[in-house]
């Protein structure tokens, strides 16, 4: 079983690859090939959940080859969350995009399948170049998404989020041949091993590549003061390439729990530790950034960008606590706000429609038609996103500051926590009012799609369902948070020769 590790990469690239060669087959048989492929995703996802569960690791060594000399694949309980979140999210903008958005620009489909086949590889590679390889494979896809149906403002913020990513690729690839030239390996469980084994002389360099890497990670996580590329990229993305994008700040902190809780988390001085201090105070600025980006923002999808980076602050500043209630916590978060920015995403492409020029800047003339049915709707994706109850935002507040109550520096979270969700709320309010609520009469209402609009309430109801089953989920996304603090399960699972031969982990 352990050979169905690869599917989840080999299924999208082989898709795109295909949609590329035959592009010219009909546009329908285009479509048929994207959704049966991110189905069979859906369904990895759900059978890497039930995997992974057990909390054993399952390993998958390309051509046989063991590691740390071959390339080699790693499921975890992480890693089969974020890969069964991707497969549901994306599945979920591919039907949104077959309402037109696809039709827009040339071989949407297979760049979403190599954006998908990056994801995934992201979140399964257990080697730190080929972790490389996977961020340059989603963010070229990425740039051509990005790019997606032309338009002078997709160009612009394409050309500084290329800028800002190719600089983020020069330091990784600065990163790992520090860290290769000491250590000589890039798998991440030898290369914690060694890294806990190395003099004390190696100590500044060990420490100038993490931090190096904290940026890189920082600079797809978004958190300041890299984040500036993201509320005009995002803004400018068509709706379902920027839902998609929901997920890409989330690789970066992927990244940083991955490598950090494994690769430089071993010792008796721990390599991490210099990263940490910096991440808390950083953290905390992005949340505080994110609050009032969101109440100054002049439209919804500018809004949408900076509840991301919001999220990014509030995921970061949880897990510095580095505790195994603030990790779980922090993970019940993310598939929250990944799932809500998305929601908000297609939500504003929905209320743009409605208007002749198709913007969902606040400035516009309002109220717009169909604002019955889309009021309802804004209304309560509202209340979920700003984490009132009984959705899963607030749920996932309650055990973010049950999680950091006791912890040093936990009131400067509660704090700015509690006071960016005050704005978030005053902000939606400010939206709902401008869009719905505005005295005069309502223009004249534009086809609203059905099927569109019926995506768009199932994914609510997905965030409704993610709090009904609060319980169950935080009992998995604790053991995963247990798993995270526990690096020498994963070293074994990869290297137990090395174990067996008398190499220890030292705690």
């Amino acid at each position: 079983m352990n050979h169905v590790l690869i599917l989840p990469i080999l299924l999208p690239l082989l898709t795109g690859a295909g949609q590329l060669l035959f592009y010219r087959a009909p546009f329908a048989l285009q479509r048929l090939l994207g959704f049966a492929s991110t189905a069979w995703l859906v369904l990895l996802g759900i059978w890497a959940v039930t995997a992974a569960g057990a909390g054993d690791y399952l390993i998958y060594q390309a051509g046989d080859w063991p590691a740390p000399f071959g390339i080699v694949l790693v499921l975890d309980r992480l890693a089969a969350i974020m890969l069964s979140l991707t497969a549901v999210l994306g599945l979920c903008c591919l039907l949104y995009a077959s309402g037109g958005t696809d039709r827009r620009g040339a071989h949407f489909h297979a760049l979403f399948q190599f954006q998908l086949a990056g994801l995934n590889g992201a979140f399964l590679t257990g080697d730190l170049f080929n972790l490389f390889v996977f961020f340059e494979i989603l963010l070229i896809a990425s740039y051509a998404l990005l790019l997606h149906g032309g338009g002078r403002a997709r160009s612009r913020a394409g050309l500084h989020y290329v800028i800002i990513n190719l600089a983020g690729s020069a330091l990784f690839l600065i990163a790992l041949g520090t860290l290769y030239g000491l250590a000589g390996t890039l798998n991440m469980a030898d290369l914690a091993l060694r890294i806990a084994a190395a003099p004390a002389e190696d100590a500044p360099l060990l420490a100038a590549a993490s931090l190096i890497l904290l940026v890189v990670f920082g600079i797809k996580a978004a958190i300041l003061p890299l984040l500036f590329w993201l509320p005009r990229a995002y803004s400018a993305a068509s709706a379902p390439v920027a839902a998609l994008f929901a997920i890409m700040t989330k690789v970066g902190i992927y990244a940083i729990l991955r490598v950090f809780l494994l690769v430089f988390a071993l010792g008796e001085t721990p390599v991490n530790a210099v990263a940490w201090n910096w991440l808390w105070p950083l953290a905390l600025l992005t949340l505080a950034l994110g609050g009032i980006g969101v109440l100054g923002s002049d439209s919804l999808r500018t809004l949408t960008a900076y509840l991301v980076i919001l999220s990014v602050g509030t995921l970061l500043a949880t897990i510095s606590l580095i505790t195994p209630a603030a990790l779980g916590a922090a993970l019940f978060y993310l598939i929250h706000s990944t799932l809500m920015a998305a929601i908000f995403f297609l939500l504003a492409d929905l209320l743009g429609r409605q208007r002749e020029e198709g913007y969902d800047r606040f400035s516009a003339v309002g109220p717009i038609g169909h604002r019955g049915v889309l009021g309802s709707l804004f209304f309560i994706a509202g209340i979920a996103m700003a984490g009132l109850p009984p959705f899963s935002g607030f749920v996932s507040k309650v055990w973010i500051l049950q999680a950091s109550a006791t912890e040093p520096g936990g009131l400067w979270l509660w704090g700015i926590l509690l006071a960016s969700t005050l704005l978030v709320i005053i902000a939606i309010s400010r939206t709902g009012s401008s869009w719905f609520w505005r005295p005069g009469a309502a223009t004249t209402p534009y086809p609203l799609s059905r099927g569109l609009l019926t995506l768009v309430c199932s994914m609510v109801g997905l965030n409704a369902l993610l709090a009904m089953l609060g319980d169950p989920v935080m009992d998995y996304l604790a053991l995963t948070a247990e798993q995270l603090l526990a690096p020498h399960g994963y070293i074994a699972a990869v290297l137990p020769e090395a174990l067996a031969s008398g190499q220890e982990v030292i705690p």
